[in-house]
């Protein structure tokens, strides 16, 4: 005798797991999985048999379950959803699929980057870029350095300069836009480190302030040599990946053919107020120390 044939008959409510995975259209290791996750759990476990028994009203929430997984919602988000009332589950889904829906538009443009990066087409996309150099005075920096993988630097970049901007009220004022250098590669897979670095007018001011403060953010106090950088101005639209992978790329093409070498690890300068920018507005530097 198996699970599939055990009927409990003191309640004919009660479903094998068998006639229950029928009706709600999943498997019955489907059913165990979700049990054990708390999900979808038996209405009644056989203390002798083990054996699980499922109520015919638990059906709509089983079927509710297999279709948002035909979404491949995790099943963390597809517990927040069926835990939800009508009118929040409804939203909860909303904010979910908005999410894919951004994400494959980003996957998307990554695509077409990389049919024009395999096809050749590279100088065509880096001719959109045009590359200038700009002599840049020493200064002072405070900073806070981060091992951050790129689905979290959008929202650590915004943080740190936050922190690093309020901070500079105590060390004489912003003297310029604030920037960040990436000392190694961030990616999915690769976690940098980043840099934020804002420019401030009283170095001694500075150092107090790091005493004080610094440990709690691993804020530091630099002080970065006049240096010449090779740099391109793009939109806050070509901000995201990957369109910028290709601004970085059209920097680090130019500098060769112009004789230049490298002398420092890349960085962005935001110059614009970011909140207030356009899509199509300039926001931000894409630059290279040269020599």
């Amino acid at each position: 005798m198996t699970e599939d044939d055990v009927v409990d008959i003191r309640d004919d409510e009660l479903l094998t797991i068998g006639a229950f995975a029928a009706r709600a259209r999943l498997s019955a290791k489907a059913l165990r999985l979700y049990g054990r996750l708390g999900l979808l759990p038996p209405a009644h476990v056989d203390e002798a048999s083990g054996y699980r028994y499922y109520r015919a009203d638990q059906v709509e929430r089983a079927r509710l379950v297999a279709l948002l997984r035909q979404l491949d919602m995790p099943l963390a988000r597809i517990a927040e959803v069926v835990d939800a009332d009508g009118a929040e589950a409804a939203d909860r889904i909303d904010a979910y699929w908005a999410g894919v829906e951004a994400r494959m538009a980003g996957q998307r443009t990554l695509v077409e980057y990389l049919r024009g990066r395999l096809s050749g087409r590279s100088s065509e996309m880096y001719g959109k870029f045009v590359v200038e150099t700009v002599e840049v005075p020493g200064r002072v920096l405070i900073t806070e350095t981060r091992h951050v993988l790129a689905g979290e630097l959008p929202a650590w970049i915004g943080a740190s300069l936050g922190r690093l901007e309020e901070a500079a009220q105590e060390c004489g004022g912003v003297t310029a836009a604030p920037f960040v250098v990436y000392h190694a590669e961030v990616s999915m897979e690769s976690d940098g480190p980043a840099e934020s670095c804002v420019p401030v007018a009283d170095e001694a001011a500075a150092r107090a302030w790091v005493e004080r403060h610094g440990r709690t953010w691993e804020t530091k106090v630099r002080v970065e040599p006049a240096q010449r950088l090779a740099y391109t101005r793009i939109t806050k639209a070509q901000v995201a990946h990957p369109q910028i992978l290709a601004a970085f790329e059209a920097v680090e093409a130019w500098i060769p053919q112009q004789g230049l070498r490298q002398a420092g690890p890349g960085r962005e300068v935001y110059f614009a107020d970011w909140d207030a920018a356009g899509a199509e507005d300039p926001v931000c530097d894409v630059a290279f120390p040269v020599t």
